[in-house]
């Protein structure tokens, strides 16, 4: 690798996760913090750690601010996990003006996926098919007029930047649209700091299947297979299963074609997500499924793929950012593990419930934190005795994984298949 140390410009599990696997590759790792943050368990997972100025989100936002902790400390590379600065292509810029590695995708392709009208269509131009819809930010009048065009059917209003449900509405009337127009580009706006929003047809019968690709800086592109994310609220993904359990062999086989397609057209580089809806109702069986959008960045469920294939995806990560081929990682066209069983993976969120139903962020001092362990669990977290948690900050407390080598869906979830060994990020709190 062309880099001996690296800053991990995140916080919480992540940070940790990250850190781990960097240190599994004898690399020298470094934390940031805000003023607010310093009591996380990230801090003491590296090396060193490098206070940035500021409170809360904002101060793990800072571009320059990352990049200065990064030169200070001697960090060649710098990995932004999920979040935060994964997904800003002003950044990867930035590191590259610098002379830092940034541990993701090319500014080019962060860019690209990052404005999920300019994914439409170049998706389409792949030959992989989309929803009915419009490619760019559009009106209140064009959502109307789409809208109207779908004879009885419903539509969604998204942002085109941004993702994790946030300036996301389904509108199902003409009396719907403008509040719904409005709601999606101020979220939008606050969220990501474009207001802009796009439309597609609404499908309501539907599984949310995505499928992990890695690219090496040499054009080569390779997938792990596929995850089911469709237990979502809000839009926002609560439980990750993989592989995605009962899709059909030739569906399955047309998805992964599909996003190694996109993929390798677009050269695409490091690690990656494309995301497909697929019609469970089987009114549609001309076109089985669609592409919806793309993460350029590691994931948060990252870990159910790294389960049931063994890949360490952070250290993979690592190394294709140094220069690393996929042939060389292990992944090449004849190399690339099938997936071993199933895994699921379920959030623990710091979150409250009110009286009327709303599920609101929620902080305190951990009293107690037994993170779950034993044959075939994992636990990715950051809590521990005494920690005080913020609103700060996402709610999520950690990660808790489930693995069983069976090949069969039922009796691995009912325990009939047995535990087995847990694949690349291993066991334990952070891995």
């Amino acid at each position: 690798m062309t880099f001996d140390a690296l800053l991990v410009a995140n916080r919480g599990e992540i940070a940790i996760r990250i850190a781990r696997a960097a240190g599994e590759l004898g690399l020298r790792t470094v934390a940031v913090h805000s003023e607010d943050d310093a009591a996380s368990l990230h801090v003491r997972a590296t090396d060193e750690a490098h206070a940035l100025a500021g409170v809360g989100a904002s101060a793990y936002l800072d571009e320059e601010a990352a990049i200065e902790a990064a030169q200070a400390s001697g960090c060649g590379a710098i990995h932004p996990g999920y979040g935060f600065l994964a997904e800003r292509a002003s950044f990867a810029r930035r590191c590259a003006d610098a002379g830092i590695v940034f541990v993701g995708p090319s500014p080019e392709h962060l860019e690209l996926f990052g404005d999920k009208g300019r994914a439409r269509a170049a998706a389409r131009a792949a030959g992989v098919p989309v929803l009915e819809g419009i490619d760019g930010a559009v009106s209140l009048e064009q959502a109307a007029d789409f809208l109207a065009s779908l004879s009885g059917g419903a539509m969604i209003v998204k942002a085109v930047a941004g993702g994790g449900g946030r300036g996301t509405r389904v509108v199902e009337s003409a009396g719907d649209v403008q509040a719904a127009y409005e709601r999606c580009r101020s979220e939008a706006q606050a969220a990501f700091g474009v207001p802009d929003v796009y439309v597609e047809e609404f499908l309501p019968h539907a599984r949310h299947v995505e499928v992990q690709i890695l690219g090496d800086l040499q054009g080569g592109v390779a997938h792990l297979c596929e995850r089911e994310c469709s237990v979502q609220r809000r839009h926002q993904k609560l439980v990750e299963v993989a592989p995605a359990p009962g899709l059909r062999y030739d569906v399955r086989a047309a998805i992964i074609d599909a996003a190694t397609r996109f993929a390798g057209r677009e050269r695409y580089t490091n690690l990656g997500t494309f995301e497909f809806l697929v019609d469970a109702s089987g009114e549609r069986p001309e076109r089985p499924f669609v592409f919806i959008e793309t993460n350029a960045r590691l994931q948060v469920e990252h870990t159910v793929t790294e389960e049931v294939t063994g890949v360490d995806l952070v250290q993979t990560q690592i190394r294709l950012a140094g220069g690393a081929s996929l042939d060389e990682v292990g992944l090449g066209t004849d190399t690339a593990p099938a997936p071993r069983g199933y895994a699921i993976q379920a959030r623990v969120n710091m979150e409250t419930i009110g009286e009327d139903g709303a599920v609101r962020p929620e902080s305190g001092t951990l009293t107690v934190y037994e993170a779950p362990s034993g044959p075939g669990v994992r636990t990715d977290g950051f809590g521990y005795a005494g920690y005080r948690t913020s609103t700060a900050f996402d709610s999520l407390l950690a990660k808790v994984v489930g693995y069983s080598p069976s090949a069969d869906f039922a009796a691995a979830v009912g325990g009939g298949g047995g535990a087995g060994g847990g694949g690349g990020g291993g066991g334990g709190g952070g891995g």
